[in-house]
């Protein structure tokens, strides 16, 4: 038990020395350095945490740059997923907000059913997706969740296509622009 406990010190010691480059290895990986030096940190402390269980003094440095590996890979992971996300909400936003123009063309029998909708419905479309306000911005405004709201906000597209759909003849089968309802 007492050579764990000597370990760890020695760990710090080793990894103290080596840290710098490191540092500059998971920099090369990432591009980024204050990721680079949160990911060495994070490495840092886990092997810490750790250490009194490791078993033989000569795998310390191959163990730490297996810590290191995952943590990058970890990093890798998260920045895909926040990646994504912001795609998906840009790529959503995008979509939602309408040119001056389109407005113009929007056709008779959607500003006729718009006012049909529940209100709470018709005022997130409006704000949304023909004034093109941010979800989140809404979310506040309203004092609800961003989950919340966009469980709402995809319950009020629905109401409005299924209206537009039993309204409209010929709309759902070419395009809300050629309405001739």
């Amino acid at each position: 038990m007492s050579t764990r406990k000597s370990q760890q010190p020695e760990l710090a010691t080793l990894l103290a020395r080596s840290g710098q480059q490191m540092l500059a290895y998971i920099q090369y990986k990432v591009h980024d350095p204050h990721l680079a030096e949160d990911i060495l940190q994070d490495s840092l402390l886990k092997a810490l945490q750790a250490a009194p269980n490791l078993r033989s003094r000569e795998k310390l440095v191959p163990w730490f740059y297996r810590i290191v590996q995952r943590a990058l890979a970890d990093a890798y992971r998260k920045r895909r997923r926040t990646q994504q996300a912001y795609q998906y909400y840009a790529d959503t936003f995008e979509e939602a907000t309408m040119s001056p123009e389109d407005r113009e063309r929007i056709c008779r029998c959607f500003q006729e059913l718009l006012p049909t909708l529940r209100p709470a419905y018709r005022r997130l479309i409006e704000a949304i997706d023909l004034n093109g306000k941010r979800p989140k911005e809404v979310a506040a405004e309203l004092g609800i969740t961003p989950n919340n709201l966009h469980v709402r906000l995809h319950r009020a597209r629905r109401q409005l296509r299924q209206r537009l759909e039993a309204a409209c003849i010929s709309c759902p089968h070419y395009t809300y622009f050629d309405c001739d309802c």
